[in-house]
């Protein structure tokens, strides 16, 4: 139990730091292609924190634990929104743009709309994955169309590095990703099979706690650094490619059965934050700001879920 514990500790150690190298390759290598910090935020820095959640289901898919993967990249999409957008909005209040509510939370919306419906016979086969990886191809389609009709929004280097710097800790960061969450699913089912905990609370838990801390590490960092647009973008190109990619990988290795508990309760509250951050978007779609009490209560929300899991659990 004790090297369990220890494995999990040093997955999630391994996980923030090459979170970091990720996020200033990435931002190095996307700002000398000029791609705007949204669009970057969207595509590249949200693909990298969501390679733990893709990485993580990958590997409990092949190691008969389909619930574990299933609940990782629900739980990640909760943890998302209510942990690391509420976290991140304490450091620094978030300020909302119209071009967010026009194209990024509508499309977020959707997609997890038309994830739930997928979802509604309580199973996840190879023609759910086909369906959810098209809508994953559509939406990267979008957020580039995007960029080409508004070339007023793309910058230059976001991050002080050459090229060749910014490729070299982009796949150096892709590379400890890879044994960070290799060495935490490994520690983390250890644990869940000696506490007799099911592998779907386990991965709505310490997993999608542990592969959403490169998310709140990246947009913690962006925030600090003033590119808010990235932050944002993170956090909503992370929950799309979570529904939209993460989810459909244990069904391509094997067909998944989705217990009824993580359809109304986890999938169901995931579906309430994305609606509450869409409504405060409209809110302040003419100018307005993520503000710290509004994080408070999405943090406040977070830790009521874990204590409602941990009540269900017991």
């Amino acid at each position: 139990m004790i090297i369990a514990i220890a494995a999990i500790l040093v997955g999630l150690g391994l996980l923030i730091w090459s979170a970091d190298r990720f996020v200033d390759g990435a931002c190095a290598t996307a700002g000398h292609l000029g791609m705007s910090p949204m669009l970057i935020g969207l595509t590249i820095v949200a693909f990298g924190t969501s390679a733990p959640e893709m990485l993580v289901s990958t590997m409990a898919a092949l190691d008969h634990a389909p619930g574990l993967a299933i609940g990782n990249a629900i739980g990640s999409n909760i943890a998302n929104i209510a942990l690391v957008l509420g976290a991140t909005a304490l450091v620094s209040p978030l300020p909302i743009r119209g071009n967010l509510v026009r194209i990024e939370l509508p499309i977020l919306t959707i997609a997890t709309v038309g994830a739930g419906i997928i979802l509604l016979d309580y199973y996840l086969d190879a023609v759910d994955s086909a369906l959810l990886l098209f809508g994953l191809v559509v939406c990267l389609y979008l957020f580039k169309r995007y960029q080409q009709e508004h070339p007023e929004d793309q910058v230059g280097p976001l991050a002080e590095m050459s090229l060749k710097a910014g490729i070299f800790w982009l796949l150096v960061g892709l590379a400890i990703l890879a044994l960070g969450s290799r060495i935490l699913v490994g520690g983390a089912i250890y644990i869940a099979t000696a506490l007799g905990v099911s592998e779907m609370i386990i991965g709505l838990t310490i997993i999608a706690i542990g592969t959403s801390l490169p998310e709140l590490a990246a947009s913690i960092m962006s925030a600090r650094k003033g590119q808010h647009g990235m932050a944002l973008g993170n956090i909503i190109g992370s929950n799309i490619f979570n529904l939209l990619g993460v989810m459909a990988i244990p069904a391509l290795i094997s067909p998944v059965v989705i217990e009824a508990d993580v359809l109304w309760r986890d999938y169901g509250l995931m579906l309430l934050l994305t609606l509450f951050i869409l409504a405060l978007g409209f809110k302040a779609r003419r100018g307005g700001t993520i503000t710290r009490p509004m994080g408070s209560v999405l943090l406040l929300i977070y830790v009521m879920y874990m204590l409602l899991l941990y009540t269900n659990a017991t």
